[in-house]
């Protein structure tokens, strides 16, 4: 099967964040622009809501063993 061309008004089918400029304040401390530049910042949103899921999945199943983790083994 042959491949076909893209069409000449076609744009890329990835999403490209327009350049955004943020106001830096220079009294910022490190830990303030760590939570600003990877905590809350929007295009790493998804992936920290993934590692938060798997986190509490992990802590709930650990809870989940050692409540009733007695009850998993045949006497």
């Amino acid at each position: 099967m042959a491949r076909r061309a893209a069409p000449a008004n076609a744009t890329p089918a990835f999403f490209t964040a327009p350049a955004r400029r943020q106001i830096v304040d220079p009294n910022e401390s490190a830990f303030s622009r760590f939570i600003r530049e990877q905590i809350t910042a929007p295009e790493k949103l998804p992936g920290n809501i993934s590692i938060v899921t798997g986190m509490s999945v992990f802590a709930a199943g650990i809870f989940v063993a050692r409540t009733w983790g007695d009850m998993l083994v045949p006497a």
